[in-house]
């Protein structure tokens, strides 16, 4: 275990402290999140960073922060750490932020923070690390301390008099031990890996995609192969899923960091360092395909379209005010087909109805609750939607008039005659139209009390009454069997 020392006395205090910012100021890789916002902003313009790398990595990183700059203000840093340094500027001791990002991004933090007397940062052409940074401060100082957290900080720990680290990687911390490098302090700030993977996964948004499950019900032909075809169907569209919501936070740091819930979100939050989101996306998305060969290519085609569908909407279609929804939407009925053709279940042109409308709705109740939030705020506009805090009321006429046409489409469903051959006692469908109701209306009027913080699909099964309407709804269907 690192070991922690008692607060740096007088003598230490004359030495200059130097501090790294990647990893360790901050609990994020500035060079990767200014990657995800310049691929946000200029996604035809992705292949210039291979060839910025070609001319080295110091010319990267000054060509990103140009490009694409990071909100001084905005970044995850690690608090701890961050408490410390401005107790010991108080006392008078010299702070220097030494780090391999740019020049540029490092003076905006410094200049946010206050606390530091000089910068040392990389120039667009030397990327100033590892060894380069040991020979930076050994010229300038005769003696100093050091904080940092990766192998590359090694050198620097290692020729410090005091060496402190934050938020360490495992691999620094095994080669501290095998050197035997005391540890003078340590400040830890981020949460346990497995729970913070869990939710950047978003495995309760799995949740959503038990309407694959539902044509196969409808449908009222269970057996061992179509059962085992939809719980196939299920984990490859949920792995698919969770990669494409991990690649959306990655986009989307900049502007989740600007939101008041968002911004606890692991990425941008700097829980979860953005290299090791892609390997995930990599080991979720192998694991979707290692399953398709068990599945019919009719599944794999509607797959496709999700992909497709999900990475134009992350890009670029979730910044155009109704094109969004209408995607969201589309995004659900698109599940029912999926699961139709994983089992070989006809989709119905009344349920694929039905589907588009309630979903609609549901779509527009999370955009409205997003404004209503605003609202309160006293803030006009979203960031990085199309949408105004003006257009509340017209999307509530929206997402109310959605949701009405959703049980009048159900309604007439149920009115026709081939719903007998399904239900002997098809009458007590009616049944489940005054639940529906109630559920729908009562999810828009807590919108509009600024209560639905969360997906409503989501929120429906956690939500008690939710759950009761849903339990309600299945015993009418068994009664009207």
């Amino acid at each position: 275990m690192l070991s922690d020392s008692t607060t740096a006395g007088p003598a230490d205090r004359i030495r200059p402290l130097c501090v790294d910012l990647d990893g360790a100021l901050i609990k994020s890789d500035s060079l990767f999140d200014a990657i995800c916002l310049f691929v946000r902003r200029y996604p035809a313009r992705f292949w210039q960073l291979p060839m910025w790398l070609a001319s080295g990595r110091a010319r990267l990183k000054a060509e990103v922060a140009r490009h694409a700059p990071l909100d001084a203000a905005r970044l995850p840093y690690n608090t701890e750490l961050l408490r410390y340094l401005q107790t010991e500027r108080r006392e008078g001791r010299q702070l220097y932020l030494t780090t391999g990002a740019d020049g540029s991004l490092a003076g905006r933090v410094a200049a946010h923070l206050g606390i530091f007397s000089e910068v040392l940062a990389s120039d667009g052409v030397t990327n100033l690390t590892s060894t380069k940074k040991l020979a930076c401060l050994k010229a300038r100082f005769s003696e100093f301390d050091y904080i940092g957290n990766s192998r590359a900080d090694l050198p620097l720990l290692a020729s410090a008099r005091q060496a402190m680290v934050a938020n360490p990687t495992l691999g620094l911390r095994l080669a501290m031990r095998l050197r035997k490098i005391p540890v003078a302090r340590s400040f830890e700030d981020r949460r346990p890996l497995p729970q913070t993977l869990v939710k950047a996964a978003r495995v309760h948004q799995w949740a959503k995609n038990v309407l694959l499950v539902v044509p196969l019900l409808l449908s009222h032909k269970l057996g061992p192969g179509s059962i085992g075809a939809v719980i196939a169907a299920f984990f490859c569209f949920s792995f698919m899923a969770s990669a494409n919501y991990l690649v959306n936070d990655m986009l989307d740091i900049g502007s989740d960091r600007r939101h008041p819930a968002k911004r606890f979100r692991p990425f941008a939050a700097g829980d979860l360092q953005v290299s090791t989101g892609l390997v995930l996306v990599l080991v979720l998305v192998a694991a979707s395909v290692a399953i398709l060969p068990w599945l019919p290519r009719a599944f794999v085609m509607w797959l496709a379209i999700y992909i497709v569908s999900t990475t134009a909407y992350s890009f670029y279609l979730k910044r155009i005010a109704l094109v969004d929804v209408l995607m969201l939407s589309g995004l659900y009925t698109l599940r029912l087909l999926a699961g139709g053709a994983a089992t070989g279940t006809e989709i119905s042109h009344w349920l694929a109805g039905f589907s588009i409308f309630l979903f609609l709705s549901l779509a527009m109740v999370k955009r409205f609750s997003e404004l209503e939030n605003l609202r309160e705020r006293g803030i006009t506009a979203t960031h990085g939607r199309g949408y105004l805090v003006d257009d509340l009321e017209q999307v509530r006429c929206f997402g109310t008039s959605c949701a009405t046409a959703s049980v009048v489409v159900f309604s007439l469903y149920i009115s026709r005659s081939d719903v007998e051959a399904l239900y002997r006692h098809s009458g007590r469908l009616w049944l489940i139209v005054p639940l529906m109701l109630f559920w729908l209306y009562r999810v828009w009027l807590l919108g509009s009390r600024g209560e639905m913080d969360d997906d409503p699909v989501v929120f429906a099964l956690r939500d008690r009454v939710s759950l009761a309407v849903g339990v309600g709804v299945l015993a009418v269907a068994i009664f009207a069997l």
